[in-house]
């Protein structure tokens, strides 16, 4: 039963090498993106953190930036 499973009438290699490179590429995909956003919000929080108080207060009123400054205060 299982090794009818596996072996697919012959496209079970094809298959789940096919499966396999699939699920590795959205994996490598994700820690990447991931990384890049995490670089790039300690980037902003660095940037936005030197401002003076009424320019800290005009960014905060951004639609962008409250998107972001959310998402950095719940990591």
């Amino acid at each position: 039963m299982i090794n009818e499973l596996l072996f697919m009438n012959g496209y079970g290699v094809y298959v789940l090498s096919a499966f396999s490179f699939t699920l590795l590429s959205f994996t490598a995909l994700y820690l990447v993106t991931k990384i890049q956003f995490v670089k790039e919000q300690s980037k902003f929080v660095a940037k936005f953190g030197s401002l003076n108080t009424e320019k800290a207060n005009s960014a905060k009123s951004q639609r962008i930036n409250k998107e972001i400054l959310a998402n950095a205060t719940n990591n």
